[in-house]
């Protein structure tokens, strides 16, 4: 498995070799509201110009509560909220943290994932995760262990995306011969986010990386040398990108010094470039950014994009695995 068989999403995002930015989106949604189509389109759009690598989306099947806050997020479908980002980008990477696969037919996400990545030219990243809303399992008709069914629909699903033809040959023989889409042109990144309900040594040795929380500094370099250590038992020790979510209050003083926030910080953009190379140095490939706090999100994307981005080229990534 080489590098020059994904897509562009992959050279852009998790292959740079240096670390990557990317926004959660919506960027500016209300709780509790639908977001606000026509100002997210505009912010990815200056996203996609400052040289943003990726815009992620999330999956919430069921408007269930949640987290600290018990906020019930209202969220449009992450493939279709994803299109429309594709329509007002150019350049940025698009991706799923995480559709729930025990939730959706493998071969719907498969369709699903082909023809965004086909649209927006190659551009797509598929992460995928186990779900953590209980509530909505009984619903969509769930009957399996979430943990069976992720990795049986994970099966499915990667061998639909297959650029392998022998490998294609064999998911043909499950479902009459027909093929839910053709060969694709290059391979579509699949990610685990979170542990998805699997071991660490099950994700080395079928996804193609591995996105988590933050965490402090030292448990999460714990996180990397186990990460390490899987890819060395289950992936021939083949280097395969770490990814870590930041929940992020980007602060009005450049100067201003980090501080802990709920799995994230708060700080100036100084700290978060210090910060930012202390977790290259680690092996983290790509920061998933969330942005929050009082300042306008779009002030937060614009000194990000003129003040950080620029700089990351400069913060090698050191590799997990060979």
């Amino acid at each position: 498995m080489t590098a020059l068989t994904y897509n562009r999403a992959w050279h852009r995002v998790l292959g740079a070799g240096h670390l990557t930015l990317g926004l959660m989106t919506p960027l500016a949604r209300a709780p509790g509201a639908p977001a606000d189509s026509a100002r997210e389109a505009a912010l990815a759009a200056r996203a996609d110009a400052l040289g943003i690598a990726a815009l992620w989306a999330r999956d919430v099947p069921l408007i269930v509560p949640q987290g600290s806050t018990r906020e019930a997020a209202v969220l449009d479908d992450p493939f279709i909220w994803l299109t429309l980002l594709a329509g007002a980008t150019a350049s940025t990477a698009l991706g799923t943290a995480a559709a729930v696969l025990p939730l959706r037919h493998p071969l719907h996400v498969a369709k699903a994932a082909w023809s965004l990545d086909r649209l927006s030219g190659g551009r797509f990243i598929l992460g995928l995760g186990s779900g953590d809303r209980p509530e909505e399992l009984a619903p969509f008709g769930v009957d399996t262990a979430p943990e069976v069914l992720f990795r049986e629909r994970w099966q499915t699903l990667a061998a639909a995306l297959s650029t392998d033809a022998q490998v294609r040959a064999d998911l043909l023989e499950g479902t009459g011969g027909y093929a839910p889409t053709p060969v694709p042109g290059a391979r579509i990144p699949l990610l685990a986010v979170g542990t998805a309900r699997q071991s660490l040594q099950w994700i080395a040795a079928h996804a193609d990386g591995w996105a988590t929380y933050h965490r402090e500094e030292a448990r999460q370099q714990g996180r990397i040398a186990l990460w390490q250590r899987a890819l060395e038992e289950r992936a021939g020790g083949v280097s395969k990108p770490f990814v870590q979510s930041l929940q992020l209050e980007l602060l009005a003083d450049p100067d201003a010094p980090a501080e802990p926030l709920e799995l994230g910080l708060r700080a100036g953009r100084r700290a978060l470039l210090v910060y930012f190379e202390r977790m290259a140095a680690l092996g983290v490939a790509h920061m998933l950014v969330n942005l929050q706090g009082p300042r306008t999100v779009e002030d937060q994307v614009e000194e990000l994009g003129r003040e950080i981005v620029p700089r990351l080229p400069t913060l090698a990534v050191r590799q997990v695995g060979r």
